[in-house]
């Protein structure tokens, strides 16, 4: 009988972590927004959340599931052109990695970052998939079950 309900402990886990890919992936949204200078709601210190967003900062829907966040101008300086625009971008990057680096847009040299998930575009860095956290908290409850 215990054998019999792990199974079905691990089909139940199965069909929730299918269930919960195919949502996150239906649902995948970005932050998008700009702002020039040290005001503007859309620079970093992002303290924005998906459930406080503020006039200037949506969050929008993105088929594509990638997210930028392009910063435009000189982070240390008092360089008062300086840009941070969050947004949905089309088409993923062509080898599929997410990633932090300084680009050549057009003929400036700007810090672009790429990212796939449910509004990935609110800080610097990559944050793994919320399926592959699901898979690990799975694991570790079989495994705790079978202590």
């Amino acid at each position: 009988m215990a054998k019999r309900t792990r199974v079905l402990d691990l089909v139940i886990v199965f069909v929730l972590l299918i269930c919960f890919s195919v949502v996150e992936g239906l649902f995948q949204r970005c932050y998008s927004c700009r702002s020039r200078g040290k005001l503007g709601d859309c620079k970093d210190p992002f303290a924005i959340n998906s459930t406080k967003l503020t006039p200037g900062v949506e969050a929008v829907p993105c088929v594509s599931g990638w997210c930028s966040k392009i910063i435009d101008g000189q982070k240390d300086g008092k360089d008062h052109d300086l840009a941070t625009e969050r947004q949905c971008i089309q088409r993923s990057p062509p080898d599929n990695i997410q990633r932090c680096a300084e680009a050549l847009v057009g003929n400036k040299k700007v810090f672009i970052c790429f990212c796939q998930g449910d509004l990935c575009n609110s800080a610097f860095g990559v944050t793994p998939s919320s399926p592959l956290l699901l898979v690990i908290t799975a694991l570790f409850v079989l495994r705790w079950q079978n202590l």
